[in-house]
């Protein structure tokens, strides 16, 4: 085997771990998607997925572009606005997608909505009743 083909396996190992890694990094994921509303670490969910939380943190970034925590935080945040929708109020939404404070979870949400939670639900009921949505 020439140096370059060395070389080539080397890049593709660490691009594309092997297939164990590979199912359980999607394992993890599926207990983070199932899961988001407990309290959930990294510590955690790597033990979990049998690998040290730095091997998980970097292989989980390589998988799905964006580390363990902020996948979470999407999770939840996607969840929130579902939750938004069907009437429920902020201070329950925070709660039932595992925010610890309501402070944080508008923040979040502004951040990443672009609105807070109040302004976003009201301004979707009321898209929602011109028929707009």
């Amino acid at each position: 085997m020439t140096f370059y083909e060395q070389q080539v396996r080397q890049l593709r190992d660490a691009v594309y771990p092997r297939g164990e890694l590979s199912r359980q990094i999607v394992a993890a994921k599926q207990y983070i998607d199932q899961h988001f509303a407990e309290e959930l670490d990294l510590n955690g969910i790597a033990r979990r997925a049998l690998i040290s939380k730095f091997h998980f943190l970097r292989l989980f970034k390589l998988h799905y572009g964006v580390t363990p925590h902020r996948y979470l935080t999407e999770v939840r945040l996607l969840e929130a606005r579902r939750l938004l929708l069907k009437g429920m109020p902020v201070t329950e939404v925070c709660v039932a997608v595992g925010f610890e404070g309501v402070t944080s979870f508008k923040g979040l949400f502004k951040r990443y909505w672009g609105a807070t939670p109040a302004s976003w639900k009201k301004s979707n009921f009321r898209d929602r009743a011109a028929g707009k949505v």
